[in-house]
């Protein structure tokens, strides 16, 4: 049996369901991630569904197969000071998130970190120094991986197992060497532009935006650096719920 884990909530999924394809020849050309903007029937996206065919091979996906719920992630690159709160609200809302963690957010934010693992929320790897992995040598991106895997469990002794490709930039060859260091890689089926710290969308916009794009086996992509995200939280949860997702 494997497991989608978020903190204490799990989606058991046995290996069967998980779709199989053939490695073949591996290819380190970079290729930028996104999940397009055209959706099924089910308002899930067509280039995050073709993701996870062509990769799962890799244990590489962009959604999961609980259709039924959501994952909250976040991308911690640099603390700005909402991630406070927005632990807060996902404590208040019962909530487990997946927390993308760099190598320098480990090494600054030990409190927010043993806040996270305290609460039940899963730590995840993106890179020691956030390189992208098809600019380095096989070598080079072993190390990117499994330095900072390396740190947390003798620092936090905690065990990642979860990868995000920093820069969004992955190739056949990445997704392959974060398999082979034991890793699953996780995209996001939905993500918008709220990294801009001086440029943060309207709340109310945001909102809307992110319930309408909603879909079951969504993987939200959020930055805990967004002022709007802090700010919106509790009630995207909330309309999600309302909507019928589990998170």
């Amino acid at each position: 049996m494997k497991r989608w884990l978020t903190g204490t909530a799990g989606v058991v999924l046995a290996a069967g369901m998980l779709p199989q394809t053939a490695v073949c020849a591996v290819s380190n050309a970079v290729i930028g991630y996104g999940q397009g903007t055209a959706v099924d029937a089910e308002n899930r996206p067509l280039d995050a569904l073709a993701f996870d065919r062509q990769y799962a091979a890799y244990g590489a996906y962009a959604t999961t197969p609980d259709r039924t719920r959501i994952i909250l992630t976040f991308d911690q690159g640099y603390e700005n000071g909402y991630t406070g709160q927005i632990l807060d609200t996902l404590r208040e809302k019962h909530v487990s998130a997946i927390f993308f963690l760099t190598g320098d957010y480990a090494k600054r934010e030990a409190d927010l970190v043993q806040r996270m693992i305290a609460e039940g929320h899963t730590l995840g790897n993106h890179g020691m120094t956030h390189a992208s992995l098809p600019q380095l040598t096989a070598a080079e991106a072993e190390a990117e991986i499994m330095d900072l895997h390396r740190y947390v469990l003798d620092t936090y002794g905690y065990e990642m197992q979860y990868f995000r490709c920093p820069c969004g930039e992955y190739s056949e060859a990445a997704l392959e060497t974060a398999s082979t260091c034991g890793y699953r890689t996780l995209f996001w089926s939905d993500a918008y532009v709220d990294w801009k710290t001086d440029a943060q969308p309207d709340p109310a916009e945001a909102l809307e935006r992110l319930v309408s794009h909603a879909h079951g086996g969504e993987i939200l992509l959020l930055h805990s650096v967004s002022s709007t995200n802090a700010a919106i939280l509790g009630d995207l949860i909330d309309q999600l719920r309302a909507a019928g997702y589990t998170l």
